[in-house]
């Protein structure tokens, strides 16, 4: 989107408009994943023949399965080349830790469902205590979801009116009541609220990457490149990652293989061996959005403000890395500085995670 907030006009539920708002490559694998290649390196893809799972740790106490080290060390955060939230490019230092190589799966998600009986933001809906200048239609369980318009319809290219919120959709009917994951398990996890996030996190005793961290592992060593992987989005014609090819909303030609979400791991992975950084779905930062970075020049482990005001859909949070519907005419945040902010306590189709564990390796 081209707004700073990643759903800034109206959120339609039944016809009422409501306001929505580096060092060089270093990895390292505690397990292989099941479908992956257990050679010198880390395999590079994973995609349809992968499961959704990570092979299960010989030890189960192993918390860092699926998971890749990721070496701390200085980088410039932001960008001052993009939009204006990017700015002030900064320099931040993280310390070291270990990131999900790939967004949290469908499968991933389905057993800590099954071992806990969670139930996500989507499922339960909101409480009119907790939100009341909400309208009751904007309470019920449901989520928001992307409704591609016709190629011939008319559309206010401002109003973001193709997002709708659906009554019924969640983790498990990501278009409404009628849809299923069935044969979607190597996919990532979406309608996910913030506190659905954290609660897998923190079952997994691990947690949820800062802004910088996460940039951090994006970049993969390549410090300032606007994106993951260098300075051209298709080097010698190649996508690097799953994005809107077309005039968005209308036309998404799929030139990179997909349309809608991709299974984990369908391209090339960064110089820190992780995939998906880029695009596929947003992903959630724990900081609280402010516009800009304000934090000083050399800041060790940088987090967003302690506190803000909320806003009807909960607190604001940062998502990073972009999605599947980000494209050249609208959206464009297929990048490791782009940012965007996020009520906490609404799930889109196009919004995942994945998770990180701090401490020594």
């Amino acid at each position: 989107m081209r707004s700073a907030s990643l759903l800034a006009a109206a959120l339609t539920v039944s016809g009422l408009a409501v306001l929505a708002l580096a060092a060089l490559p270093h990895w390292a694998l505690s397990q292989v994943p099941t479908g992956a290649s257990a050679g010198g390196g880390p395999p590079d893809r994973l995609c349809k023949a992968y499961s959704g799972m990570p092979a299960l740790p010989q030890n189960e106490a192993d918390r860092t399965a699926g998971m890749v080290w990721v070496d701390g060390g200085s980088f410039r955060m932001g960008s001052d080349r993009h939009y204006p939230e990017e700015r002030p490019p900064r320099t931040a230092k993280v310390s070291g830790y270990w990131i999900d190589r790939h967004e949290v799966t469908n499968a991933q998600y389905a057993r800590f469902v099954a071992a806990t009986g969670y139930k996500t933001v989507a499922e339960r809906g909101l409480n009119a205590r907790d939100y009341p200048n909400l309208p009751p239609e904007a309470l019920v369980p449901g989520s928001m979801v992307f409704v591609e318009p016709p190629k011939n319809a008319r559309v206010r290219m401002n109003s973001m009116e193709w997002w709708q919120y659906v009554p019924g959709a969640d983790w498990r009917h990501p278009t409404g009541p009628k849809s299923s994951i069935a044969g979607r398990d190597n996919h990532p996890v979406v309608h996910i609220a913030y506190a659905d996030a954290l609660a897998y996190a923190n079952w997994l005793g691990r947690a949820l990457p800062t802004e910088a961290e996460w940039e951090f592992a994006a970049r993969g060593g390549l410090n300032g490149k606007d994106f993951a992987w260098g300075d051209e989005q298709t080097p010698d014609g190649k996508w690097m990652a799953n994005s809107w090819q077309g005039f968005f909303p209308f036309e998404d030609d799929a030139a990179d293989g997909h349309h809608g979400t991709a299974p984990v791991g369908c391209y090339p992975p960064n110089g820190y061996g992780l995939f998906d950084m880029i695009g596929n779905v947003w992903e959630w930062a724990t900081d609280r959005y402010q516009h800009g970075h304000r934090f000083s020049d050399g800041t060790v482990d940088p987090q967003g403000p302690a506190s803000m005001a909320p806003v009807p859909g909960g607190v604001v949070r940062v998502i990073k890395g972009g999605s599947w519907l980000c494209s050249a005419n609208f959206c464009a945040r297929y990048r490791p500085a782009a940012r965007q902010p996020q009520e906490a306590d609404l799930g889109a189709s196009h919004i995942g995670f994945r998770t990180v564990l701090r401490g020594a390796r």
